[in-house]
This record gives structure tokens, C-alpha cells and sequence, in this order.
């Protein structure tokens, strides 16, 4: 059994107010054993990290932004940065979701630069790949996720590298209501650890974080959970409602889950 981290990560994407945002963690609070023998972690909206730094207390969560620039400060309208997250409480940061990558079209460069910066100020990246549907069905979903691992991580020292927690998420399946079999996922979440493991050694690659993400539910996050290199999962319209968020991690633990 792999003595990784098991890691459930909320991407509440552009969704919650701070009123909603409040609400979520009153009731969230009230659930023992979150994030007890697991991770969680919350990734809001911007306007909300201040919100949830007040409202987690005691509770073992850590909160992380859904986006970050490469530079310190400067004439970046609109932009967040390295240090403004860090002054917020947070610890990681989401990088390279395909909504950056698809909508905002950020390029692999630009994904290097925040990988980067996301080390220089002490933050963990959660580094996201996957592919298209129409690159699955031509068979290119292994190529493509090679190649983003290999030019987010180009410069990026292995001591910075074992730092980063890594998703696969395709694209094809995020937000559609579809969502990869437990042996796609299986067998792209071990190949982004192989890769790890030719970019850096077997060692790094055993011990890094690799989630899945893609229409997660607690319906079917069980199944993933059974995977040798599936160590947890990226949560996003499921993660909305407390009781969702809960069952998933709850289901996804099974008699590990602690309630005390």
C-alpha cells in the first residue's frame, strides 16, 4: 500500500461569494475527522482566500489560489502574485488547469514561469495535465501529457520538482458529466509517474502526489481510489456542497476515514 499522502483538492473554479464561501465552512466545520489521516485542500475563488484563512480555525485544511503570475508585482492589471497568495496563508497553487491552458490559451512557458515562481516563494504548485477528447480518440493523450510534463518542469531542480503535486485531468472530461474508466486513469496517472521518473529518478517519481480529476463524484471515487498511482482527486462542481465534498472523502478513505 503506497504511504502517500491521499490529497481531495476543491476547485470551486469562478463560484462562491465570501457570504457563500462562509456558509460552505459553517457547515463544513461540523464534520469531524476532515482532513484527519488525509489532505484537503480548498482552492476558492481570489476574493474569497482572505474569507477562508478567518474561517478554517483549527481544522486541518490548507487553501491555495486557482491561478498565480509569474512576476512579484508590476504593471499586471487584474493579476495575483507569488507574494500576495503567500500573505493570504495559502500553500499551494493551482498551475496549468486546462481552463488556463484552453480559454486563457497560457502557453508551456507560461506554465514553466509560475511552476517557478511558485517555488521561489514557498508555495506548492499543483501542476494540472490532460488531454482533449479528440487527442484520446487519436491516440496522442500519452504525447500530450509527456510533453506538458516536460516543459512545465524544464529547469526545475528535483528539490523543487519533489515539492510539486501533480493531476491528471482530461480535458474532455472535466465539467461534461463523463469521466475516465479506473484503468485510463490508472494508466495515465502512472505514466505522468514514469515521466517523473526519466525527467528525475524512480524515488522522486514514488513519492510525489498524483490525483485525478474529471467528474469526480462519490458515486465513483472509490473506484480511482483502488489504483496504485492514483493518490487522490481534484474536485470540482462536487466539491460545492459540503455533504458531497464529504461523501467523496469519505467513500475514498472507507474505513480509513477517521470520525473522531
Amino acid at each position: 500500500m503506497s504511504m502517500r499522502e491521499k490529497i481531495f483538492a476543491a476547485n470551486w473554479k469562478m463560484n462562491k461569494t465570501v457570504a457563500e464561501t462562509e456558509a460552505f465552512f459553517q457547515e463544513f466545520v461540523n464534520y469531524p475527522g476532515v482532513g484527519r489521516g488525509h489532505g484537503v485542500i480548498v482552492f476558492p475563488p481570489a476574493t474569497s482566500l482572505a474569507a477562508v484563512r478567518g474561517l478554517v480555525g483549527a481544522m486541518p485544511i490548507r487553501w491555495g489560489a486557482q491561478n498565480m503570475y509569474s512576476k512579484d508585482s508590476g504593471a499586471f492589471t487584474g493579476e495575483i502574485s507569488g507574494p500576495m497568495i503567500r500573505e493570504l496563508g495559502c500553500s499551494h497553487v493551482l498551475i496549468g488547469h486546462s481552463e488556463r491552458r484552453e480559454i486563457f490559451r497560457e502557453t508551456d512557458e507560461d506554465i514553466r514561469e509560475k511552476v517557478k515562481a511558485a517555488h521561489k516563494h514557498g508555495l506548492i504548485p499543483m501542476l494540472c495535465v490532460g488531454e482533449t477528447l479528440g487527442e484520446r480518440k487519436g491516440g496522442q493523450a500519452a504525447d500530450k501529457v509527456v510533453r506538458q510534463l516536460a516543459a512545465a518542469l524544464q529547469g526545475v531542480p528535483a528539490s523543487e520538482a519533489a515539492r510539486t503535486q501533480f493531476a491528471y485531468e482530461p480535458i474532455w472530461a472535466i465539467g461534461t458529466g463523463l469521466n475516465a474508466s479506473s484503468a485510463d486513469a490508472q494508466e495515465m496517472c502512472g505514466l505522468v509517474r514514469k515521466q517523473l521518473a526519466q525527467l528525475y529518478s524512480g524515488e522522486l517519481a514514488s513519492g510525489v502526489p498524483v490525483l485525478y480529476g474529471g467528474s469526480v463524484k462519490p458515486e465513483n471515487i472509490a473506484e480511482y481510489m483502488l489504483q496504485p498511482d492514483i493518490d487522490g482527486a481534484l474536485i470540482g462542481g462536487a466539491s460545492l456542497q459540503p455533504s458531497s465534498f464529504l461523501s467523496i472523502i469519505k467513500n475514498a478513505m472507507g474505513s480509513r476515514f477517521s470520525a473522531s
